[in-house]
């Protein structure tokens, strides 16, 4: 794994950086997520944000949703350009997976149908197609909705 740490975000210049490092990168180029889009995400106190740093750069987004009709959803992963197939996403999925698994036995993930390298990751990772969310977000694209699980229902109270 990459040598940085995972911690929640906490100030609106993280938020910012993070919006920029979003819109600039695909999938939310092609689904038309500008920064003020990202940033809307990011700032979304609904959900657990995280930031990844190595030293004092950002290396890295997570945002999970731990609510609604999918709990233990990651919503987002994005790792800086110069920390991509580096295993920052890797390092981000595994963080949100000990985060969901603790109190919850279903992680679910969407993935753009041509982001191939998100898919090719989260399948290595034990992700599997539970289905196809066709123009969900934009014409001509399905997002696809992936699960990693560990049996039905939610684990039993300690």
């Amino acid at each position: 794994m990459p040598p940085f740490a995972i911690r929640p975000l906490e100030t609106r210049a993280e938020a910012e950086a993070c919006a920029e490092m979003m819109a600039g990168t695909e999938p939310w180029i092609t689904l038309r997520r500008d920064h003020e889009a990202c940033l809307r995400v990011v700032l979304d106190e609904t959900r657990e944000r995280y930031v990844a740093y190595d030293s004092a750069r950002i290396a890295g987004l997570l945002i999970l949703e731990l609510q609604g009709a999918f709990v233990g959803y990651i919503q987002t992963v994005c790792a800086a350009p110069e920390y991509r197939g580096k295993g920052t996403g890797t390092a981000l999925v595994a963080f949100a997976e000990e985060r969901i698994f603790r109190e919850h036995r279903n992680v679910f993930i969407c993935v753009s149908d041509f982001n191939s390298g998100a898919r090719r990751l989260y399948e290595r990772l034990g992700y599997r197609l539970v289905g196809e969310l066709t123009d969900y977000i934009v014409a001509g694209h399905s997002e696809l909705l992936l699960r990693k699980t560990r049996g039905p229902g939610s684990p039993p109270k300690a």
